[in-house]
């Protein structure tokens, strides 16, 4: 028998963080603990985060949903498959604590290189929207932090801006130096996408996130056979459901496809995106979504279990002034796991 509890945690950005839907200065989770009846000392930490306006369970009924889970979590199963898909931040925290309860609260998926300190996972540097000054400042830091991969926001500033700033780092950097990817978050009309994308590709861009607003699927299928950047998936897979999965790829046909976890409902809704994008040829990496480092632990560690090769976008551990201590370091462009660290967990006990 299971017994479970919750707890809410609201971080603090270090500085406040822009994307085309708004800028962000404090981001909510809520931690579920799930435990053994006879042994409550035992327990599994999962993190249910939500964004803003982005999150589909980001509505007044969360916490309530949260609270009926956790007051019969035996029988967590029928929950899934009833309530599962309509809170997917709540099924992604359920299902990372119940793999750190069966795993006795330590390695999630089993010991790894990883685990153990000895590999770590290449992650892209994150600049977020903003005025020139204050992007070509974050720039600087991620190439001084040993990133060979930085991933911009576009979409809230002057577009002339934005090229500019990609432009003096192509001065700098070349392709083969430096990828570049883009995340427009929806930013771009369907009329002027592909102009702008033709412009941006000048520059030699890995690849564009999300450049329409989703739920367009043949504007954003045309943009696709025609942009000559790679174009990839992210807000559009969410809230989709598993057995349209396929469907969407093939109406779409993205490049890539970006998985963040506690926005799709958890690994194993994550896992069947891959095998449906593997299935077509069509790249994806795993991406945080805003995670405190609970839950950015169990995404970094499963990420590594896949041995999928490309640069990630585990980056976003370090934004947060309340951050979860952890053992999670990022060093020269590469998300580690320190063991000699220890977790940091006090604020969160009852």
């Amino acid at each position: 028998m299971l017994t479970a509890r919750f707890k809410k945690h609201t971080l603090i950005f270090k500085q406040a963080s822009g994307t085309s839907r708004g800028v962000l200065h404090t981001k909510d989770s809520w931690y579920i603990f799930v435990a053994l009846q006879d042994s409550p000392e035992c327990f599994g930490i999962g993190e249910c985060s939500l964004i803003p306006g982005l999150s589909p369970d980001d509505t007044g009924l969360f916490e309530d949903e949260l609270k009926s889970l956790c007051d019969n979590i035996n029988d967590y199963s029928q929950w899934i498959i009833k309530r599962g898909a309509l809170f997917p931040a709540i099924r992604f925290g359920l299902e990372t604590a119940l793999f750190d309860l069966a795993e006795g609260g330590k390695c999630l998926f089993g010991e790894t290189d990883f685990t153990k300190g000895f590999a770590g996972i290449a992650t892209n540097g994150l600049v977020w929207m903003g005025d020139a000054a204050f992007m070509k400042k974050q720039i600087k830091q991620k190439l001084d932090a040993g990133f060979n991969c930085i991933k911009m926001k576009v979409g809230a500033i002057d577009f002339n801006e934005e090229l500019a700033i990609i432009q003096s780092v192509r001065k700098e950097f070349s392709s083969g130096q430096l990828e570049i990817r883009l995340d427009a978050n929806g930013a771009f009309t369907e009329k002027q996408a592909l102009e702008k994308i033709k412009r941006l590709s000048e520059f030699g861009i890995h690849s564009i996130e999300q450049p329409i607003k989703p739920k367009q699927p043949c504007s954003l299928a045309r943009i696709c056979r025609e942009s000559p950047v790679p174009v990839a998936l992210d807000e559009e897979l969410i809230g989709v459901s598993e057995e349209k999965q396929p469907h969407l790829l093939a109406q779409i046909k993205p490049s890539f496809i970006i998985l963040k976890p506690s926005l799709l409902g958890g690994i194993g809704v994550a896992k069947k995106w891959i095998h449906h994008a593997e299935a077509v040829s069509i790249g994806w990496w795993i991406t945080s979504a805003l995670e405190s480092n609970i839950g950015l632990n169990a995404i970094a560690q499963w990420t590594f279990k896949t041995a999928n090769p490309i640069t990630q976008g585990l980056g976003t551990g370090q934004l947060f002034t309340n951050n979860i201590g952890s053992p999670l370091e990022l060093r020269n462009g590469k998300l580690y796991y320190n063991p000699m660290l220890q977790w940091k967990t006090k604020s969160l006990k009852p």
